[in-house]
């Protein structure tokens, strides 16, 4: 699959919702319930980061019982995550960062990518390597809405996904933004929600993130 078909892919993905739900998840059994409960709120694209033990196996849970759901793997460090997560049933990745190896890992892999970028110099380079969507992040540290909306009249050609220290409050200020294709949030799966199964809650969280919208 070409880099174009990657991208186009991965902007489908993330034109499902204005928010991505970023997930890090203890315990693989609360996947299912989570992930239903996220798709029924109207936030299908789930990003599961590998920063616990129990992700692969809850992006595999996800992939083959949760309807409607497109489920995603985060914090993709290497060649050996995007074959991980692949093998699992991810059906896109997201890096905190680029590196070349990750860069030349993900051409050879059938998994699309959107990789972190923190500057306009990283931007920069992924141009050149064909990709037209990525992370923004930390998004609130690295500069916030001021930042990447100071990016969109000199780099027109990439579209954002700010994530990191986005709230439903503050999530509006990134997606009026023109170079902004909706936002990554980990508040719709907050750590007490998935330890007590408030799954009615995490729906609630994700319609109210749903009804966002970006422009």
């Amino acid at each position: 699959m070409s880099i174009e078909q990657k991208q186009q892919q991965v902007e489908a993905t993330l034109r499902l919702a204005p928010v991505v739900p970023v997930v890090i998840i203890e315990n693989a059994r609360d996947a299912v319930p989570m992930a239903r409960a996220l798709v029924a709120g109207g936030t299908p694209a789930i990003e599961i980061t590998l920063r616990t033990p129990a992700a692969l196996d809850a992006i595999k849970a996800v992939a083959e019982e949760v309807e409607g759901a497109v489920v995603g793997v985060g914090t993709v460090l290497s060649a050996k995550d995007l074959r991980a997560a692949q093998k699992a049933g991810a059906r896109f990745a997201v890096s905190p960062g680029v590196s070349p190896g990750l860069l030349d890992a993900a051409d050879d892999s059938e998994l699309p990518l959107l990789p972190g970028t923190a500057t306009a110099s990283e931007v920069m380079t992924l141009l050149e390597r064909g990709y037209r969507h990525v992370k923004f992040f930390p998004a609130v540290p690295a500069g916030g809405a001021k930042l990447v909306g100071a990016w969109a009249s000199p780099l027109p050609q990439m579209k954002f996904c700010p994530t990191g220290g986005i709230s439903l409050a503050t999530a509006p200020d990134f997606l009026s933004l023109p170079n902004v294709i909706c936002v990554g949030g980990s508040w719709l799966t907050p750590a007490d929600k998935l330890r007590n199964g408030d799954w009615a809650g995490i729906e609630q969280l994700a319609r109210e993130a749903a009804a966002l919208r970006a422009k």
